[in-house]
């Protein structure tokens, strides 16, 4: 099983709003979902995150996938080096 993290939308349209979540690359994008482990939102200024740093560190540790969006909110939060 390939493992990701990655963004699921939520939100109304024209207003997204991004739930971090990990899960198994197969689903659909807002589909089943392993763990949240943080939330995003584009529209604030600046734009706004929250992710639960010992999740995003364990899921990574067992292997998950960050996709290059997530990859770059955890570079920021400083859990990726």
């Amino acid at each position: 099983m390939a493992v990701k993290i990655r963004l699921k939308r939520v939100g109304a349209k024209k207003a997204p709003h991004y739930r971090i979540v990990v899960t198994d690359s197969r689903n659909p994008r807002d589909g089943r979902f392993i763990e949240e482990i943080g939330s995003y939102s584009p529209l604030t200024e600046p734009p706004s995150f929250k992710i639960d740093s010992e999740a995003a560190q364990k899921w990574l540790r067992n292997g998950a996938q960050p996709s290059d969006t997530v990859r770059a909110l955890l570079k920021k939060n400083g859990d990726l080096a």
